[in-house]
């Protein structure tokens, strides 16, 4: 026999024959376990919501109960489900795939925190459903007005525990106190244009896709300390009043109008035809802010985004390009400090 005949494992034929299969015998092996069930579908889960003719098993109500006595203690709803009507059509809002999150509703309310931010939101009658207090909290008179006039306008008082507040702010400096206020209620633009009309010399602040919340509510800050009428910024692209901007205003957004704005140009224009400056915040603009003589008229201060400053359209629109003297070339001053020194130096020229 040709070749080396004599060796282990040597292979007879030319070329391998065709695998068996089996023959259709192992096919449900290969079909899908269908889609996995919600936690309220599940009858050994603590959310799980019988139907109405349905009895609930003992272990699963055994676990609603517990959940419900430890939801009592840390001053929150229980997570345990009740009856599901029996009806596919009747259920509550689309069913979402395990590990991921849907998307949070627009009317979900924030939770303000800090002492100044709660205080002021407070004076300002900002609508309020529940004031959170830490156990143990150190109290002062920022924390005891904010209790007392909680409980004369009838607020749902909630003491709770340090780690539950941090949960819930996510980790946010809180101070040991929070409230739980609806989302914000925006200013109408030409409500807001119409309205700073009716003063001498009216200021109005415009932000180019800001999209820092902290910015946002220095900007709200500083507007308010130095006599603005009101803020507006784009609603795409942009920061908005959420949690972080109210705390960073320290409760200046409950007394400044904020406005949003579906196009920041055309707010502009409109700006210019009711007698406005447009005056840009710019690194490379040609009107230096000490020599800005448009300070004493009607005008509105644009600053740009964090880092490519103002846009095109809108640097386009503007009628003056304005810049901030600094000390070195390499140095730049973020949205919120800039428009802080702009405002600080039109209200130096306008007391004079």
């Amino acid at each position: 026999m040709p070749g080396n005949s004599q060796r282990r494992n040597r292979r007879t034929s030319s070329k391998k024959g065709s695998s068996t299969g089996s023959g259709g015998h192992h096919k449900h092996s290969l079909a899908g376990k269908g889609r996995t069930l919600p936690a309220d579908e599940r009858p050994w889960h603590k959310q799980y919501r019988p139907g109405e003719n349905e009895e609930l098993p003992k272990r699963t109500k055994w676990k609603q109960e517990k959940e419900r006595r430890k939801a009592a203690a840390e001053g929150r709803a229980p997570k345990a489900g009740g009856r599901r009507d029996a009806s596919p059509a009747t259920r509550r809002g689309p069913r979402v795939s395990p590990g991921r999150r849907s998307a949070t509703p627009k009317d979900a309310p924030e939770l303000l925190v800090g002492r100044n931010p709660v205080v002021e939101a407070l004076r300002a009658h900002v609508p309020v459903t529940a004031l959170y207090v830490a156990q143990g909290i150190e109290l002062d008179a920022r924390t005891t007005e904010a209790v007392r006039t909680a409980g004369d306008r009838g607020i749902a008082i909630m003491e709770v525990s340090r780690a539950e507040l941090d949960r819930l702010t996510g980790g946010v400096l809180h101070q040991g106190i929070g409230i739980q206020v609806p989302s914000y209620e925006y200013e109408s633009f030409e409500d807001m244009l119409a309205a700073s009309g009716e003063t001498p010399a009216p200021l109005l602040v415009a932000l180019d896709g800001v999209t820092d919340p902290r910015n946002l509510g220095a900007v709200i800050r500083s507007a308010a300390a130095f006599g603005a009428q009101g803020v507006f910024l784009p609603a795409r692209r942009a920061a908005g009043m959420t949690a972080t901007a109210w705390r960073t205003s320290a409760g200046a957004a409950a007394r400044l109008p904020v406005a949003q704005v579906t196009n920041l140009t055309r707010a502009l224009k409109q700006c210019q035809q009711a007698g406005f400056v447009v005056a840009g915040l710019a690194a490379d603009g040609d009107v230096p802010l000490y020599q800005l003589e448009a300070s004493v008229d009607p005008i509105v201060v644009v600053a740009g985004s964090e880092g490519r400053g103002l846009s095109r359209l809108v640097g386009e629109t503007c009628d003056l390009r304005v810049s901030i003297p600094i000390a070195s070339e390499v140095e730049s001053l973020n949205a919120s400090v800039a428009m802080a020194v702009a405002l600080a130096e039109i209200a130096r020229i306008r007391s004079t």
